[in-house]
C-alpha cells in the first residue's frame, strides 16, 4: 500500500514516460552543474591518478552500450536523472573528458570527483579532486562560456542553472573514522561546524560566481553504507550508530546555517536536500520501494566491495534491480531513480 501512495504522489509530480518534473509556466533550467563527490562523479576520476576510479566492468554495465564510463553505479547516477528530471539532457558529462563538446558546456557538466570532501585533507588522502579546485575548474567553465556565447549569454546560463553539491561522506568515513587524523583533532561537534564553515562558504563562492539556485545534500546516514555494517557493525553487520549520530549533528547545523545563508543573499535560492531520512526509510523498508535487498550491494558479496575490489572477476547480483547498493557504498541505477523521485517534487518547490 505504502508503496502504491508513493508511486501516486510522485505521478503527480512526474510526467508518466518522460520522468520531467512539472516546472512552474514560463520556467525552464538551462544547465546542470555538479559538485562534490562519487554521488555525482561521472567519470573526472577516470582523468587522475587515482585509486578512487569506476571506468571498467562490471561498472557501467546496464549504461547505454554495457560501457563503463566513470560513473559508480551500473547505470545512469543521481545527476543524470536530475538532468532529465528538470528537462535538461539525458546525461551530465564530466567536465574532463577531453571530448566534450560545445552542446555539452551549454547544457551542463559535472566537477565532481569520487573520494572529495569539504575537508580539503579528504581529497589529499584519496588523490581526488578537492572542491576548492573544482571552484578553479568552474571559473574556467566560465571563461570558455563565454567565449562560446558572449556575456550576456553566458551570464544567463548560470543565472538559470540549477547548482548540486554532495560531499562530507568522506570526511567523516575517511577522514575522520578510518584515518583517524581529525579525529584525533576535533571531536565530532567541532569537526562538524568546521565541515560546516567550508559548505557555506563553496555555497558563497558559488552565489559569487552567479549561481543563483543551488542544492546542498546532507550527509547520508554513515552506519547505515553496507561497507560500515561490515567494518563496524558488527557480526550481525547492524546500522552503526555513532556514525549515524554524528550525521545528523552536522546535518542539524548545516540545515540551519543553509537557512541563515539563504536569507542573506538575494534573489536567490538555496536549497537543503535531506539525503538522511529518505535513504533511512528505504533501507528500512525496501519492499515499499520496490526493492529486495538494501543492506549490501550487488557487486561480489556487496558487503566490502567498490572501486577496484568491484571489477570484472566480481560476481554480480542475479537481479540488480532489486538492490537499492550497486557495491558497497553507491546506489544502483534504479536506486537513484527512487531516491531522485522522492526529492525532486520539494527541490522544485524549494528552487521555483
Amino acid at each position: 500500500m505504502n508503496f502504491i501512495l508513493f508511486c501516486l504522489y510522485t505521478s503527480l509530480y512526474f510526467h508518466c514516460n518522460k520522468g520531467t518534473v512539472y516546472l512552474p509556466k514560463n520556467v525552464s533550467v538551462a544547465a546542470i552543474i555538479a559538485f562534490g563527490d562519487s554521488l555525482l562523479d561521472v567519470g573526472n576520476n577516470n582523468y587522475l591518478n587515482t585509486m578512487t576510479k569506476s571506468n571498467f566492468l562490471p561498472y557501467g554495465k546496464d549504461f547505454v552500450g554495457g560501457k563503463p564510463t566513470g560513473r559508480f553505479s551500473n547505470g545512469k547516477t543521481l545527476a543524470d536523472f536530475f538532468a532529465k528530471a528538470l528537462g535538461v539532457k539525458e546525461y551530465v558529462p564530466a567536465y574532463l573528458n577531453p571530448f566534450i563538446t560545445d552542446k555539452d558546456l551549454l547544457t551542463g557538466v559535472s566537477f565532481a570527483s569520487g573520494g572529495t570532501g569539504y575537508d580539503p585533507l579528504t581529497a589529499t588522502l584519496s588523490s581526488v579532486i578537492p572542491v576548492k579546485i573544482q571552484l578553479d575548474m568552474f571559473k574556467q567553465y566560465i571563461w570558455r562560456l563565454k567565449r562560446k556565447v558572449g556575456e550576456e549569454a553566458m551570464k544567463n546560463i548560470i543565472t538559470n542553472s540549477v547548482f548540486f553539491v554532495s560531499s562530507s561522506s568522506n570526511d567523516f568515513l575517511v577522514n575522520y573514522y578510518s584515518v583517524p587524523i581529525r579525529r584525533l583533532q576535533y571531536d565530532i561537534p567541532a569537526y562538524s561546524n568546521k565541515l560546516v564553515k567550508w559548505a557555506i562558504s563553496f555555497v558563497q563562492d558559488l552565489h559569487k560566481l552567479g549561481a543563483r539556485r543551488i542544492v546542498v545534500f546532507s550527509a547520508p546516514p554513515l552506519g547505515c553504507i553496507p561497507i560500515e555494517r561490515t567494518l563496524a557493525g558488527g557480526s550481525q553487520r547492524k546500522c552503526v550508530d555513532k556514525y549515524n549520530k554524528a550525521a545528523r549533528f552536522f546535518n542539524n547545523k548545516l540545515k540551519e546555517n543553509i537557512r541563515f545563508l539563504e536569507s542573506t543573499l538575494p534573489q536567490s535560492k538555496i536549497a537543503f536536500s535531506d539525503f538522511y531520512n529518505p535513504l533511512i526509510s528505504i533501507i528500512e523498508n525496501p519492499r515499499q520501494y520496490g526493492f529486495e535487498v538494501a543492506n549490501q550491494g550487488c557487486c561480489g558479496t556487496g558487503k566490502l566491495e567498490m572501486s577496484y575490489l568491484c571489477n570484472e572477476l566480481s560476481t554480480t547480483c542475479q537481479n540488480d534491480s532489486t538492490y537499492f547498493f550497486w557495491d558497497s557504498l553507491h546506489p544502483t541505477e534504479k536506486g537513484c531513480d527512487i531516491f531522485s523521485k522522492i526529492i525532486l517534487p520539494d527541490l522544485v518547490k524549494s528552487l521555483f
